[in-house]
């Protein structure tokens, strides 16, 4: 690690706060973990798939020590989310922010809206945006029973927009119908949590990136960029200096509000 990267992580942005990051081995929670702890932070990488978050935090470990800890979490478990916040208690003593970030769907998700099943709909929905309400539940209390804390929950561009279909023609690819529904409910809950628990010092915002790169069609990809500026489709690194930023004192007045970071797709 060279030396600015080693001032970055002692002085930088999140230096002594510490961050729960769920789905925290996925694609663009691998990489929220890492700037977490490059810009001073000690994250909790939380995940289904303990083995995964484990090898992250080993990794984040190996060029800073204890900058990371793994943590098995279903957000869809109210016990599972009670012994994470046990977890964080015990080893670190509590948690400065969340991190809302994991995908959770069933194995119908995405079809072409006429073929999606009352029941798939409704299940997905319970998943992820049923998720994210007892993430940001347990953990507004949480903060409050501390004096404080951050939230942010990840949403969408098409949480704002409707579709642009066009993009996906010649694809096998959608956007799912639940996709839609889940992001505009989580922007909504963000503001309704923002504004219920503003007065004990709880900040919720959320963070809506375009498209990101994961090995789609170049046909997509080519379409997409047509509605951007330069950058098209943008990799998970694009996005993570608007996370730093609201998990930063440097918005320490900013709560309820939705960040979109999509090179100007959605104008």
């Amino acid at each position: 690690m060279s030396e600015q990267d080693s001032t970055a992580t002692t002085h930088g942005l999140l230096a002594g706060k510490k961050v729960v990051v769920t789905g925290g081995a996925g694609l663009l929670g691998r990489g929220f973990c890492h700037s977490i702890a490059t810009h001073g932070g000690v994250v909790v990488v939380a995940d289904r798939d303990f083995v995964a978050a484990s090898r992250i935090a080993e990794d984040l470990n190996s060029t800073k020590e204890e900058c990371a800890a793994a943590c098995a979490l279903d957000i869809t478990d109210a016990e599972s989310v009670s012994a994470l916040i046990s977890f964080i208690e015990e080893r670190f003593g509590g948690a400065d922010a969340l991190v809302n970030n994991a995908y959770p769907r069933n194995a119908n998700y995405g079809r072409a809206v006429e073929d999606v099943a009352y029941r798939d709909f409704c299940e997905n929905l319970s998943l992820h945006l049923g998720g994210y309400f007892l993430m940001m539940q347990q953990f507004s209390l949480f903060f409050r029973r501390r004096g404080g804390g951050c939230i942010v929950n990840m949403g969408s561009i098409y949480g704002t927009l409707p579709p642009r279909f066009s993009v996906y023609e010649g694809t096998p690819m959608t956007m799912p119908v639940e996709y839609a529904a889940i992001k505009a409910g989580v922007l909504q809950l963000t503001r309704y949590f923002a504004q219920c628990f503003k007065k004990d010092g709880v900040r919720v915002n959320s963070l809506s990136p375009g498209g990101i790169r994961d090995r789609q069609p170049e046909s997509f990809m080519e379409a997409y960029a047509s509605f951007c500026g330069k950058k098209g489709m943008l990799e998970p690194s694009d996005i993570e200096g608007a996370l730093v930023f609201l998990l930063s004192d440097a918005s320490r007045y900013v709560t309820g509000q939705n960040f979109i970071v999509d090179d100007g797709f959605s104008l």
